[in-house]
């Protein structure tokens, strides 16, 4: 049995992140799919993610919508909206690969710029989609 697409994806995502240069000296490798205690700002963590299944011409196709959701202390939006940038550069280029699974395309659907609750720490919500074949 093939490995689940949004699993797989994600995984790659996180590689990505993590090998990209310009990422890493933003955030240092703090890149999670649930948040430790006590971590410290900026990081990057995964959000909701919505898989809409496609059948198209027999194959098993899906668009796959997945959440970067990049969080910081720094007053304003600059420090967010930088790591920002970085991550959408980083997913553009072609080091993304799944193993079981192919990735037909990658893009940036939308970003939100927001701020917590707290008043202090800011939210840059990123959804990326994907075209997915399942195997």
């Amino acid at each position: 049995m093939s490995e689940d697409a949004a699993h797989e994806l994600q995984v790659a995502i996180v590689t990505c992140l993590k090998a990209d240069a310009d990422v890493a000296a933003l955030i240092a490798g703090r890149v999670y799919d649930r948040v430790p205690q006590g971590v410290s700002l900026p990081y990057v963590s995964f959000g909701p993610t919505q898989e809409l299944p496609e059948d198209a011409d027999g194959l098993d196709l899906s668009d796959l919508f997945i959440q970067l959701s990049v969080w910081s202390d720094d007053p304003g939006f600059a420090e967010g909206r930088r790591i920002a940038k970085a991550i959408v550069a980083a997913l553009s280029g072609d080091m993304l690969s799944l193993n079981d699974n192919a990735l037909v395309y990658l893009e940036l659907d939308g970003r939100r710029d927001l701020r917590d609750p707290d008043g202090l720490t800011t939210h840059i919500a990123l959804t990326f989609r994907a075209g997915i074949e399942n195997h």
